[in-house]
């Protein structure tokens, strides 16, 4: 950022302090969504990650109608390329959200914040694989040492943690096809909740037929909308209002700083899981998580260390 857009940028209010809370508001409210989708438990996995998609286009259009950019992201659909990312990034992500909703909902919190842990080690695989970059010696350390972790809870529990692999891998090819086919956060929600937004529907009509929705209006309290239907409606709102505080973020600090605080969400996932859920938590999970927590710091450190000057 140079000195002129810093004088605007403050003149304008914005500030590399005031997006530190951006950024924070954005990963706490990632960080506590098992609180919310706790209130999920009995509901199909399926039926909320359909009510999610639906509720987030809804949502995001009204958001873009707000920041006037309804054109700009509506414009996109001409571009195949956009178009096409967009509907592989939009099938990846409805994958890491239904998995996520399903671990929450069958005490699989701690799992899922290992999950987003090793994301970034399996990103930085995916981006050797597809887009050959290449890392340095430390980073492989890194690597390595977070699959020594993982093995760790292969050996102790008979089991691969197939909830915390899932979803590193679905939410790390989401970020490589985001970065194929780039496409701001907002906008590339739009997209994908858009293309989704048909099967999500029709999906929910046929478990209307049926009469197993979870969604039961005209049966509640509030306006024929019961509790239930409240929930389901804001997971629109809670998924669209971090992304809109992460981008006002990304444009106000360091990308660096940004990488940093991201740790928060799995963080305060894993206390969740812990402390609030009291999912079961033993040495061998103290191992593992041990072992991934190293493997972090060493691979932030070289990354900070190998940090490209900012002018």
């Amino acid at each position: 950022m140079n000195k002129t857009t810093r004088m605007r940028t403050a003149l304008a209010g914005d500030t590399p302090a005031l997006g530190g809370v951006f950024a924070l508001s954005a990963f706490s409210i990632w960080g506590f969504f098992p609180l919310f989708f706790k209130l999920f438990e009995g509901v199909s996995a399926f039926d909320v990650l359909a009510h999610r998609v639906v509720w987030s286009v809804l949502f995001v259009s009204l958001a873009l109608l707000m920041r006037r950019r309804w054109r700009t992201a509506a414009g996109h659909v001409r571009d195949w390329k956009k178009v096409r990312g967009s509907l592989l990034s939009g099938l990846a992500i409805a994958a890491n959200w239904g998995i996520f909703i399903w671990a929450v909902g069958h005490d699989q919190v701690l799992e899922g914040s290992l999950g987003y842990f090793i994301n970034p080690l399996v990103s930085v695989i995916l981006a050797v694989i597809f887009l050959g970059e290449r890392l340095r010696p430390w980073q492989w350390f890194s690597v390595a040492l977070a699959g020594v972790g993982v093995f760790n809870m292969v050996v102790s529990f008979g089991a691969v943690p197939w909830v915390a692999l899932s979803l590193a891998l679905t939410f790390g090819s989401y970020g490589l096809l985001r970065k194929i086919a780039p496409v701001n956060s907002l906008d590339g929600l739009f997209l994908e909740t858009l293309f989704l937004s048909p099967m999500a529907v029709a999906y929910l009509v046929w478990l209307a037929i049926h009469g197993e929705g979870a969604f039961v209006l005209g049966n509640g309290p509030w306006g024929g909308l019961s509790s239930m239907d409240v929930f389901l409606i804001l997971s629109g709102v809670v998924t669209a209002l971090p992304l809109l505080l992460f981008a006002r973020a990304a444009k106000l600090i360091r990308l660096s700083t940004l990488g940093l605080v991201q740790y928060l969400v799995p963080t305060l996932q894993f206390s969740l899981a812990v402390f609030v859920f009291k999912e079961p938590f033993g040495a061998d999970h103290l191992i593992t998580f041990v072992l991934i927590w190293v493997a972090l710091a060493i691979f932030s450190i070289d990354a900070m260390t190998h940090r490209r000057p900012v002018t």
